[in-house]
C-alpha cells in the first residue's frame, strides 16, 4: 500500500467516522478532537491555577509573594483541613447527579466560571502592601475557594474519560492523543514565560508578580472558552442499566470501597512516594539563583524539558498492548531512581558554564520516563472504577475522591518532612540574615553557591527515598486489561438481564450483549494455547485467542454463577431473607463473623467469597442499625416509582430551558424586546420549576437512601432472586435477539 493510498484511507476513516465511532469503540473523532482540542484550555487554567496552590516549594507563594516555607506549612495544612468537608459534598454531588448532560460534564461550566474568577482575583491582590499574616490570610482564603471550585473543574476534566468509553485499551488511546494535543498550553507557556518576563520586567528573573499579573488572566479565560469544547461535544456512556436509581451515601460508599485493593495499591504508591517530586524546583532554581543562562537559553531549557512529556504519548499505547500498564509502572519507576539518582554529582558541580545543559539533560529522561508512568493514571483509575462497579453495582466514581481524603490525613503527617528539610539545610531566616540578607525573603539563600547545592543535593537524596518507596505497591497490582475487558461484559450482561426483567431493554442494546454472550458459548470450551510460535502474524492471533479464552471464563462464571454449590447457598440465604419480608429479615440473618472467618482463602475466588461475606455481614449491621434509628415501629416500603416521573421531569425542564435560552438570544439579535421579555420571564419560570424538581429529587433521594440502608440486606436478597430469575431467561433472549437481528 503506498503513502498516497494509506492517507486516503485514514481521511476516508476519519470522514466515515467523525461522528460515529468504529465498531467495538464508543467515541467518535469528533469526541475525542473536541476533549482534546477543548483539553488545552483546561490545561491552561490548570497550568496557571496549580502555581497558586499552597504547597511547600510553590515558587509563586514562596519566591515572589514571599512566604517562607515555615508559614506556607502552616496555612497548608489549614488549605488541606478545609478540603475535607469540600471534598466530600463534591463527591456527594457527582454519584448522585443524574442530568442529560451527564455526571462530570456540567460541572466544566458551572465549576469552571468560579474557579477563572478566583485565578485573577488571587494573582491582583496588592501582596506589596501586605504583612506576612495579611499575606497568609489572602493566599489562604483564595485557596480554600481553590480546594471546592477548581479541584471540582479539574476532577471533572480527569474523570471524563472514565465514562466516555467502558473500553480500557480505548481510553488509553484517546489519552495519549489527548494528552499530546492538551499539552501544547503549558508548553507553550513555559517557553514564552521567560521570554515575556524579560520585556515586562527588562530583568532575567520570574519572580515578579507584574508578569504574572499581565498574562494569566487572558490566559484563564482563554482556557475557558476554548474547554467549552469538551462540554458541547462529548457524551457520558455508563454501562448501567436504565432502570437503575441512584443512591449513595457516604458511609455506604465509603465501606463499598474499602473492598477495592486496586485503589488502595494505587493510592499507597502515591502516599509513600511524597518526596520523588522534591527535585523539581532545582532547574528553576538554577536559573533565578544561580544565573546558569540567559532568559533566551532558559526559555529553550523549558521548551526541552517540557517536551519530554510529549514523546511517552506516541509510544504508551503500543507498550500498553505489548506489555500491559503494571510491567510499565514497574520498570518507568525503577529506572525513575538512577535518573533521580545521577543528578547528585551535577548539582554538586553548580558553577560550571554547562552544568545546566546536563541536568536539562537528566531532567529530560527522567520527565520522559515518569510522564510515561503518569500517562496510564486516568486509564489506570478508570479500570479501578470499573472493578469497583463489577465488586459492588454501584458506579461511585466521585466517592473515590472522598474516600481519597484519607491519603490528606496522611499527607499532613508526612507534609512536614520537606520543609524540614529546607529548614535543616540552611533555607531559613538565620541563615539568610547571616549571610548578610533582610531575612524578609528565606529564598536569597539560594544565590549563595554553597547553600545552593546543600539544599539541592538534599532534595535529590529525598527525590530517591521517595521514588523507591512509589514503586513497591505497584509490585501487588494484577487488573490486567483481558480482565477488566471482561468485567465491562459482565456489566454489560448484568445491565442486558435487568433492563429485559423491567421491560425497557432495547434492541441495539440487546443485539451487541447478545453477541458477546455467543462469543463467551464458543470459546469457554477451548483451552489456551501455550506454545507461542515465531511468526508474528500467528503470535497475534495466538493472543488473541487467548484473550478470548480468558474473558469467556469470567463471563460464563457469571451467567453459571447460580448453578455452583456457593450460588445456590447464596439464593438459599436470599430466599430466606426475603420471605422473612422487611421487618423480619434480621432474624433471617444466619451467617456470623466466625463462620465468615473459618471460610477458605486460598484461592482468588475464596478470597473474594470471603470479603463478599463480610460485607454482607457489615451492610446488616448497619441496616439493624438504621431500622432502629429511623423506623422505630417497624419499615415501610419506599415507592421508589417517583423517580421515574421526576427525572423525566427533570429532563423535559432542561429541554425548554435549553430552548428558552436559544429563542432569548434570538430575540435579541433582532431587537425584539416584547418578544425577549416574554422568553426571560419563561426561562424565570423554567428556573424556579427546576429548582423545585431538584429540590423533590433530592427529598425523595433522601427518603430513599434511608430506606435503602435500613433494608440493604432485604433488597440485595430481592435483587438476587431477580438476577437468577432473569438469567433463567438467556432462551427467551436469545430468541428476541434473533428477531431484532433479522428484522435490522
Amino acid at each position: 500500500m503506498t503513502v498516497l493510498t494509506k492517507a486516503q484511507s485514514l481521511l476516508a476513516d476519519f470522514r466515515r467516522y467523525w461522528k460515529t465511532p468504529p465498531a467495538g469503540r464508543y467515541m467518535s473523532f469528533q469526541e475525542i478532537a473536541s476533549l482534546s482540542v477543548g483539553g488545552i484550555g483546561v490545561k491552561f487554567i490548570v497550568y496557571c491555577i496549580s502555581q497558586m496552590i499552597i504547597a511547600v516549594g510553590n515558587t509563586l507563594i514562596g519566591n515572589t509573594i514571599g512566604i517562607d516555607p515555615s508559614a506556607l506549612y502552616v496555612i497548608y495544612l489549614i488549605s488541606v483541613l478545609s478540603g475535607f468537608p469540600l471534598t466530600a459534598i463534591r463527591a456527594k454531588m457527582i454519584d448522585n447527579t443524574r442530568s442529560m448532560k451527564g455526571k462530570y460534564r456540567p460541572y466544566l461550566i458551572t465549576m469552571g466560571v468560579p474557579t477563572v474568577l478566583l485565578g485573577a482575583g488571587f494573582i491582583w491582590m496588592p501582596y506589596e502592601t501586605l504583612s506576612l499574616f495579611a499575606k497568609c490570610a489572602v493566599v489562604l482564603a483564595f485557596n480554600i475557594g481553590f480546594q471546592f471550585f477548581y479541584n471540582f473543574y479539574n476532577d471533572a476534566y480527569d474523570s471524563l474519560i472514565n465514562v466516555l468509553s467502558p473500553n480500557s485499551i480505548e481510553r488509553s488511546d484517546v489519552l495519549s492523543i489527548k494528552s499530546v494535543v492538551e499539552n501544547f498550553s503549558p508548553s507553550i507557556a513555559n517557553i514564552f514565560l521567560p521570554l515575556a518576563a524579560r520585556l515586562i520586567t527588562g530583568q532575567d528573573t520570574l519572580y515578579d508578580l507584574k508578569i504574572y499579573r499581565v498574562l494569566f488572566p487572558p490566559m484563564l479565560l482563554a482556557g475557558f472558552l476554548i474547554s467549552v469544547l469538551v462540554y458541547v461535544n462529548t457524551e457520558e456512556k455508563i454501562v448501567q442499566a436504565k432502570t437503575h436509581v441512584i443512591q449513595i451515601r457516604f458511609a455506604d460508599a465509603f465501606r463499598a470501597i474499602v473492598r477495592n485493593k486496586y485503589f488502595w495499591i494505587i493510592s499507597l504508591a502515591g502516599w509513600l512516594g511524597f518526596l520523588e517530586g522534591s527535585f523539581n524546583s532545582i532547574l528553576g532554581w538554577m536559573y533565578n539563583y544561580q544565573h546558569a543562562c540567559s532568559a533566551a537559553q532558559y526559555s529553550l531549557v523549558i521548551a526541552i524539558a517540557g517536551n519530554a512529556s510529549f514523546w511517552p504519548n506516541l509510544v504508551a499505547p503500543y507498550f500498553i498492548r505489548k506489555y500491559g500498564k503494571k510491567r510499565i509502572l514497574v520498570f518507568t519507576n525503577l529506572l525513575n531512581i538512577g535518573f533521580i539518582l545521577i543528578m547528585l554529582p551535577i548539582v554538586k558541580a553548580t558553577g560550571k558554564p554547562y552544568i545546566i545543559w546536563l541536568l536539562l539533560g537528566c531532567t529530560f529522561v527522567n520527565q520522559f520516563i515518569t510522564s510515561l508512568g503518569h500517562l496510564l493514571n486516568p486509564s489506570i483509575n478508570a479500570d479501578i472504577r470499573d472493578y469497583q462497579q463489577y465488586i459492588t453495582g454501584e458506579r461511585i466514581d466521585g466517592m473515590f475522591a472522598a474516600v481519597g481524603l484519607i491519603g490528606n490525613v496522611i499527607t499532613l503527617a508526612t507534609g512536614f518532612v520537606l520543609p524540614a528539610l529546607y529548614e535543616k539545610s540552611g533555607l531559613n531566616r538565620g541563615v539568610a540574615l547571616s549571610l548578610g540578607y533582610d531575612g524578609s525573603n528565606v529564598y536569597d539563600v539560594l544565590y549563595h553557591q554553597d547553600y545552593f547545592v546543600k539544599i539541592s543535593s538534599v532534595l535529590v537524596v529525598a527525590s530517591v527515598v521517595g521514588a523507591v518507596l512509589n514503586v513497591i505497591p505497584f509490585f501487588f497490582y494484577d487488573l490486567t486489561e483481558t480482565r477488566q475487558k471482561a468485567m465491562v461484559r459482565v456489566l454489560k450482561i448484568r445491565a442486558l438481564f435487568e433492563d429485559y426483567g423491567n421491560h425497557v431493554l432495547k434492541d441495539e442494546d440487546l443485539i451487541e450483549t447478545a453477541e458477546l454472550i455467543r462469543e463467551a458459548q464458543e470459546y469457554i470450551s477451548r483451552e489456551p494455547v501455550t506454545a507461542i510460535p515465531d511468526d508474528k502474524a500467528a503470535r497475534k492471533q495466538v493472543r488473541t485467542e487467548n484473550e478470548k479464552i480468558e474473558i469467556a471464563r469470567l463471563v460464563m462464571q457469571e451467567l453459571t454463577k447460580y448453578d455452583t454449590d456457593y450460588g445456590k447457598a447464596l439464593l438459599e440465604e436470599a430466599r430466606r431473607i426475603s420471605d422473612a419480608g422487611l421487618n423480619g429479615y434480621a432474624d433471617a440473618l444466619q451467617l456470623t463473623k466466625a463462620q465468615v472467618k473459618a471460610m477458605p482463602k486460598t484461592t482468588e475466588a475464596e478470597k473474594e467469597r470471603r470479603r463478599a461475606a463480610l460485607m454482607r455481614l457489615a451492610d446488616a449491621k448497619a441496616a439493624k442499625k438504621a431500622a432502629k434509628k429511623y423506623y422505630p415501629n417497624g419499615i415501610t416500603p419506599f415507592d421508589s416509582s417517583v423517580f421515574e416521573a421526576l427525572f423525566r421531569a427533570e429532563d423535559e425542564n432542561e429541554a425548554k430551558r435549553g430552548e428558552a435560552l436559544r429563542a432569548l438570544k434570538l430575540a435579541r439579535e433582532q431587537k425584539n424586546r416584547q418578544t425577549a421579555a416574554q422568553h426571560k420571564a419563561d426561562l424565570q419560570r423554567l428556573r424556579i420549576e427546576q429548582a423545585k424538581i431538584e429540590q423533590e429529587i433530592k427529598t425523595a433521594a433522601g427518603q430513599n437512601s434511608v430506606f435503602y440502608r435500613a433494608s440493604k440486606p432485604y433488597q440485595d436478597a430481592r435483587k438476587t432472586l431477580a438476577q437468577y430469575e432473569n438469567y433463567r431467561h438467556l432462551d427467551a433472549v436469545f430468541a428476541r435477539y434473533e428477531k431484532a437481528k433479522s428484522e435490522r
